[in-house]
């Protein structure tokens, strides 16, 4: 199956905001990611399954606040006591997740066709953030994600890299175009490129 795009029509690739007499590197990147596997796992409250002993793609799934676990392709953000989103661009890693994690003890929810991600990178996004978002952002570093409001919308933001402060935020695909003229928005006297 396909992924359409939550943005289509909206994300219109160029320059844009504060960008003339810049250096294009030093514009903030904005992208939507539209072929990801998103899924969300619960384990229930009274299962009796150990953490340690599950393993998917090759992540065990961890209760650690704001911690997310990672490979190349795959991470598990943490979103609550023994509730994760898990995001892969293997697409086939459903089946591994489902055959792992039984029903008896968790819920498995397929989020990809409801879910807009978008990515940005540039030395300023946790500027952009703090705009719209009451979360304190500068406690954090690479491999950590929190679940907040940004502009009044429901958003989980996952803290991709350090060096390149690359970030994805995560919203309901009915809230995409929202959140997509929200970041943007609060891009603009920074200067940004849709890619």
């Amino acid at each position: 199956m396909t992924t359409i795009s939550a943005l289509e029509g909206i994300h219109i690739k160029g320059l844009f905001g504060d960008f003339e007499k810049k250096d294009e590197k030093n514009l903030i990147k904005i992208s939507e990611k539209s072929d990801l596997l998103i899924v969300q796992i619960v384990q229930y409250t009274k299962s009796p399954i150990s953490l340690e002993s599950i393993k998917i793609d090759n992540l065990n799934l961890k209760n650690n606040t704001h911690l997310v676990i990672s490979n190349k392709s795959t991470r598990i953000l943490w979103c609550g006591p023994k509730n994760w989103i898990l995001v892969s661009s293997k697409k086939d890693l459903l089946k591994e997740i489902k055959k792992k994690l039984n029903e008896t003890d968790f819920a498995i929810t397929d989020l990809s066709h409801s879910k807009t991600t978008i990515e940005l990178e540039g030395d300023n996004i946790k500027e952009v953030l703090k705009k719209g978002c009451p979360f304190d952002i500068d406690q954090l570093k690479k491999d950590n994600c929190f679940n907040s409001v940004f502009n009044g919308l429901s958003v989980t933001v996952d803290i991709l890299e350090d060096s390149t402060n690359k970030i994805r935020i995560f919203a309901l695909r009915s809230f995409g175009e929202s959140l997509h003229h929200s970041i943007t928005d609060a891009c603009l006297e920074f200067g940004y490129k849709n890619i």
